[in-house]
């Protein structure tokens, strides 16, 4: 075969791209939360499709992951230590971006359907979607304290991690519900949703949701940034009409 037909016939080959091509086809139950005074968490519905171009092809069945990842902020986390009786911060670690909210679910064992190679690739895993680099010197076990922020947010439902809490029907569709709890900070909540096969990533796909407060809240939270001496003398006076309240109460039953 002549060289100009087999380079011809090799980019062929590559512009294709994939036989099997299978993308994700996604929607919310909302894509808006808001926070109010009353806010005790919201349930997110995230359901979607595999399309596909030709017949679902032999092997491994699909396997689906989906995070959501509230805005990250840099924090420090520090050891405490008990010296001469008294608890004292010895050691600290600055960690560069940490998720204020983490969420991971996945249709069966993250280990079974992401490669450890893929997670570091996509930054998948809780512990992959913390960046943490510049450890002081003196410090020898820098990863306890990322695994100590893991275990503190984990407590508070603020990272999850859920195993088979996606349900995958004949292939195609999938879907499953997020918890958000109440503890939210507001801001844009990037959605991701992975599918795999093999623990290979085949396709993704990224939305938002937008959680703002809204209301009462909403002014609170402008006024303690924009005029905090105010806002400070503000709930001082509310802090003293609730005590005498109470105790007008309380001498009223007394009486």
């Amino acid at each position: 075969m002549p060289r100009f037909l087999t380079g011809l016939l090799t980019l062929l080959l590559l512009c294709t791209g994939p036989l099997w091509a299978e993308e994700v086809v996604l929607g919310l139950s909302k894509d808006k939360v808001s926070i109010t005074t009353s806010f005790d968490g919201s349930d997110i519905l995230i359901f979607g499709a595999v399309k596909r171009e030709q017949a679902i092809p032999d092997g491994p069945p699909i396997e689906v992951i989906v995070t959501v990842a509230g805005p990250s902020t840099p924090l420090t986390v520090r050891r405490k230590a008990k010296r001469l009786g008294i608890w004292v911060n010895t050691d600290a670690v600055e960690v560069d971006r940490a998720p204020s909210f983490y969420a991971v679910q996945t249709s069966g064992p993250l280990r079974e359907v992401l490669k450890d190679v893929e997670d570091l690739r996509h930054k998948i895993s809780v512990p992959r979607a913390i960046r943490s680099v510049g450890a002081p010197s003196n410090i020898s076990d820098a990863e306890s304290f990322t695994e100590a922020l893991i275990r503190i947010r984990s407590r508070s439902d603020l990272y999850q991690l859920r195993e088979d809490a996606v349900t995958v029907s004949e292939q195609t569709l999938f879907r499953t519900a997020v918890r958000l709890p109440a503890a939210l900070t507001e801001g844009d909540y990037v959605t991701r949703i992975f599918l795999t096969r093999d623990g290979q990533v085949i396709s993704s796909y990224d939305t938002t949701i937008d959680v703002q407060k809204v209301g009462l809240e909403r002014w609170l939270f402008e006024l303690s940034r924009g005029q905090p001496l105010l806002y400070g003398i503000m709930s001082i006076a509310i802090a003293i009409a609730a005590g005498w309240a109470a105790s007008a109460v309380f001498r009223m039953f007394r009486a």
